[in-house]
């Protein structure tokens, strides 16, 4: 039997001009490239072979439906929603996330399923520098976030990007822990350390009930901070909207680079 390995399936938008294919053709397609017959598919799903049949010849179909189909192939459902820079609504997100312009013609946001963090790898944190300075000068430890991974190891290594007006690497701290939490329990434990106001914690949060803290130590500045074309010549570096892992090469070339004593 086939196994799918290392593969990347990928839907994208098609013109007019372009035949439409059905969402239930698509997974039919997808269940035969993994060599998975339906009687087979049926089994592991728990669903009648007479259900596999009909998913495979509709075009709407729910989406925990959808996940037992993928899940049955031994995949994992991920729906994303791209914005075309072109989009008028990408303004607004830019603003929202303060993100710099990259060599991408479109930003790709999770909506189901969020990806389980990679062990062993660096990060790279976009922070405003009003908050990464504070991080830097030892007197904020923690970093307030809508959305993050919170099976994070400890002591992942978290390189510190300040963003616009700066638009540079400014330091290095380890994770020392994540956990999500409702947004009371997090303004009174974390607000002395967050160096957050009330009225920008509140609408940074906006429409949520918790939010994730990401408690930092071991923070090292660099003696220079290296900036973004600097970054992208060196490491063809593109600043995250929140975070990304980071080329392993930066790792290595910050380790002939002094630093400052940890805070």
């Amino acid at each position: 039997m086939k196994r799918l390995s290392g593969k990347i399936i990928e839907t994208k938008a098609i013109s007019g001009k372009e035949p439409r294919v059905s969402l239930g053709r698509r997974l039919r397609e997808l269940r035969e490239f993994a060599g998975i017959t339906q009687a087979e598919l049926a089994i592991k799903t728990g669903l009648s072979r007479s259900t596999i049949s009909r998913l495979e010849n509709r075009d709407d179909i729910g989406v925990a439906m959808l996940q037992k189909f993928v899940s049955g192939l031994g995949a994992k459902l991920r729906i994303g929603a791209s914005f075309d820079k072109s989009s008028p609504v990408i303004f607004r997100i830019r603003e929202a996330l303060d993100v710099e312009d990259s060599h991408d013609d479109q930003l790709l946001f999770p909506i189901f399923e969020e990806e389980p963090f990679k062990p062993s790898r660096d990060v790279v944190l976009s922070i405003k520098p009003q908050y990464s300075a504070p991080i830097l000068e030892g007197s904020k430890t923690v970093e307030l976030r809508r959305r993050f991974p919170v099976k994070v190891p400890r002591g992942t290594l978290a390189y510190i990007y300040s963003t616009s007006p700066t638009r540079a690497l400014t330091g290095t701290a380890s994770i020392l822990g994540v956990e999500k939490i409702g947004l009371g329990e997090m303004w009174e434990r974390y607000s002395p350390v967050a160096c957050i106001e009330r009225e920008d914690f509140d609408a940074y949060f906006s429409g949520l009930d918790e939010g994730v803290v990401i408690r930092l130590g071991n923070v090292r500045q660099l003696p220079r901070a290296i900036g973004l074309e600097e970054l992208r010549d060196r490491f063809e570096f593109a600043p995250p909207q929140s975070f990304v892992y980071a080329n392993p090469l930066l790792r290595k070339a910050l380790e002939n680079e002094p630093t400052s004593l940890p805070h």
